[in-house]
């Protein structure tokens, strides 16, 4: 009986190939594996910012804990939700006030908003900041 032995080295092997034998992609094709980062939205309209403050004052006023109001432009078609952050603290005015943090979805472009509300003299949340989020 005859042992045939076939072996790899381990060491310093290497293959040559033209150019030709790689699949190339151009720079604008994109491949689904892997995905791309969210584009950036666009500014929000007045329009849009009016649904999420009205969004921001209802679901600071429900003062539910760990809650979210959803809110949409039909005209635009911009939408995301709201969140409030932490809980109420006293201004120096001594009005009650909380900040919340804002989603804005305008197609596959995505931002984030940052606000602070406080609430009048007749109960009601008033927005006094809305501004796009910045990231620490």
């Amino acid at each position: 009986m005859t042992l045939i032995l076939i072996g790899v080295g381990s060491g310093g092997c290497s293959l040559s190939r033209p150019d030709a034998a790689f699949a190339k992609i151009d720079d604008n094709e994109v491949t689904g594996s892997l995905g791309t980062a969210p584009a950036r939205a666009p500014a929000p309209t007045e329009s849009d910012l009016a649904f999420a403050r009205n969004a921001a004052s209802d679901v600071l006023t429900k003062g539910d804990k760990d809650s979210s109001q959803p809110w949409e432009n039909p005209e635009t078609g911009a939408r995301g939700s709201v969140t409030p952050l932490a809980e109420a603290y006293s201004a120096e005015d001594g009005r009650t006030c909380r900040d919340f943090l804002a989603s804005y979805v305008n197609g596959r472009a995505e931002r984030w908003l940052q606000g602070a509300a406080c609430k009048s003299s007749h109960g009601r949340w008033e927005i006094h900041t809305l501004k796009p989020w910045k990231q620490g």
